[in-house]
């Protein structure tokens, strides 16, 4: 099959048809090319986070899931799809949206990671389609900065809950007893 471009439409059954190499997101009928692949300070981060949720939701009906596709709309049959997201991280307490290939349903936290060429979709495109989907907590961690700024849903609307910085902790609004210290997710080991 040949690779589609920006403004081609994509079904996630055709998706599924391709490279496995080849990563994309279809937001709005809108085709999101998700290369290349993150760096090391990015999948660093993606790995402490998973590691501090991994060890919280032990023994809890929860999952934490990384760079897997979800369709926010919560279709399970890959024909029926036209839509899904590629987020870095999400967290899924409903085991009935698990899928073999995908998360069907909007998952309660979904935390992504910027990169220069996802800051504008993380910040604008996918801030709002989180938002419409009612996922109900949203963390955009940007590296350079070693900041996380976390977004939560009331009444429909996403409420900023703050930026966080590397010396701060955040407490995870969907869990009553889980705070993470982002110390333990900014290291310096890659600078």
């Amino acid at each position: 099959m040949t690779l589609p471009q920006e403004n081609q439409s994509l079904t996630y059954e055709e998706y599924l048809k391709l490279d496995e190499e080849v990563q994309y997101e279809v937001i709005d009928g809108r085709v999101y090319n998700m290369s290349p692949s993150p760096n090391v300070k990015h999948q660093s981060i993606a790995t402490e986070l998973t590691t501090e949720f991994n060890i919280h939701l032990r023994k809890k009906s929860c999952r934490v899931l990384a760079e897997i596709d979800v369709c926010l709309t919560g279709e399970s049959d890959p024909s029926e799809i036209k839509e899904w997201v590629r987020p870095d991280l999400v967290i899924v307490c409903d085991k009935n949206k698990i899928t073999e290939n995908h998360i069907a349903g909007a998952p309660e936290l979904i935390v992504e990671i910027l990169s220069k060429s996802s800051a504008k979709t993380d910040k604008m495109i996918k801030f709002h389609r989180y938002q419409r989907a009612g996922v109900r907590e949203y963390w955009i961690v940007d590296p350079a900065h070693e900041t996380v700024d976390v977004y939560v849903l009331e009444n429909n609307l996403y409420r900023h809950d703050g930026t966080f910085t590397k010396d701060e902790e955040i407490k995870v609004s969907i869990f009553e007893d889980l705070t993470i210290e982002l110390k333990h997710i900014f290291l310096k080991d890659f600078e």
